[in-house]
């Protein structure tokens, strides 16, 4: 097999960025009263900023999700003159569509309007960024397709806003519920997670006229063998745990009780995160690939929250494998968590930053707490 280059990237943040005394007036407030759970969030995630494609003057959506992907995409073919005539692989990965069907990567497609090409997406959550990179890099890798765009994208924003609340918490207040409130496991959402687009154009040889990076392995794993579900949409646990589909539900309930909201268990998460998406995997991934902590350059860990900074860095000491954080780079504080499209938009502020040196190894980190699941990625500068 030959080799595949990262050869260009970019980003499409949507309208300006929002700090957080300003993030409740965009997203609404649910039954017209303050969230209990946002400051609190806030100060443990260690976001101060990011972007929401939502007119804060109207509260309305600005963009879709396909056509925030396109934007990153006609970024892409702008900035270095690649035509999207001559595309040949199309790879989507997003955690929310626009739709259930059909898929992402079409309607991605559609906003582009280039000739016919391979159109493929990926499904899951934060990971589905990475995972459509892979099918892209091994497009180009086996020779099937002589070049390929890979994107992560997401919109949470359009299903965060109050409006999508406002039955449950009517629901809440005539049935003279006690916790009249929306549950935790869904308002603090509201406050963790931001959209973004990253578009990574592959090809098979590297560029001469800027740095391009070498892509040399991406591994995936899932712990859903062993783990229940953790972070879901268009469901809900039954009490064994078992998560039942929205069709599942009479339609009086999918406004009732937020079915389509994001939702997550904070305690699951806590208790398992890090073993089954970190030093499980990785331990593994050290011994396969001869991991060494002083090969690696920079680390790059998709993190949801600053919360989890610290316990990362504890636990790659722990396992043998030490990074000090001079060697880290993250944009979660500027950019918030964009899910898939994290590592997409990380990777395209290091790369501009003229912080990279030929030669120089990268090691990213994406973990999915879905049914925990994790990818790592191995870059080199060439």
């Amino acid at each position: 097999m030959s080799e595949a280059f990262i050869t260009a990237t970019a980003v499409a943040l949507p309208n300006a960025p929002v700090d957080n005394a300003s993030i409740e007036a965009v997203l609404g407030q649910i039954g017209g009263k303050p969230s209990r759970a946002r400051a609190i969030v806030l100060r443990q995630n260690g976001i101060k900023s990011r972007h929401y494609a939502i007119d804060p003057a109207t509260g309305c959506p600005t963009h879709t999700n396909a056509r925030l992907t396109a934007e990153a995409i006609l970024a892409l073919s702008e900035e270095i003159g690649f035509p999207l005539n001559d595309l040949r692989c199309l790879v989507t990965g997003t955690s929310i569509p626009d739709q259930i069907m059909p898929n992402h990567g079409v309607m991605v497609h559609g906003e582009l309007g280039n000739p016919a090409c391979e159109v493929v997406s990926t499904a899951g959550i934060c990971l589905s960024g990475l995972t459509a990179l892979k099918y892209a890099w091994l497009a180009v890798k086996s020779g099937e397709a002589k070049n390929a765009v890979a994107t992560g994208s997401e919109l949470p924003s359009v299903i965060m806003r109050a409006e999508h609340f406002s039955a449950e918490s009517a629901a809440r207040t005539a049935a003279l519920s006690k916790h009249p409130a929306i549950a935790f496991e869904k308002d603090f959402l509201r406050w963790m997670l931001s959209d973004g687009a990253g578009a990574f154009l592959v090809e098979p040889r590297p560029r001469t006229d800027a740095i391009s990076l070498r892509i040399d392995w991406i591994e995936l794993s899932s712990a859903a063998h062993r783990l229940p579900v953790c972070m879901y949409a268009g469901g809900e646990r039954d009490p064994d745990g078992t998560l039942l589909g929205w069709a599942r539900f009479p339609p009086k309930q999918w406004a009732e009780e937020s079915l389509f909201a994001v939702k997550q268990d904070v305690k699951l998460l806590d208790r398992h995160i890090l073993e089954a998406t970190l030093e499980t995997p990785l331990l593994a991934l050290m011994a396969r690939r001869n991991l060494k902590s002083d090969a690696i350059d920079w680390f790059l860990p998709h993190m949801s929250s600053h919360y989890f900074r610290q316990p990362i860095h504890d636990t790659l000491a722990r396992i043998g494998l030490p990074i000090p954080f001079t060697r880290w780079f993250t944009n979660l504080e500027t950019k918030g968590n964009t899910g898939s499209a994290s590592i997409y938009i990380m990777l395209d502020e290091l790369r501009r930053s003229n912080r990279l040196a030929p030669g120089d190894r990268l090691l990213c980190f994406v973990p999915e707490s879905g049914r925990f699941s994790s990818g790592f990625m191995h870059l080199t500068v060439v």
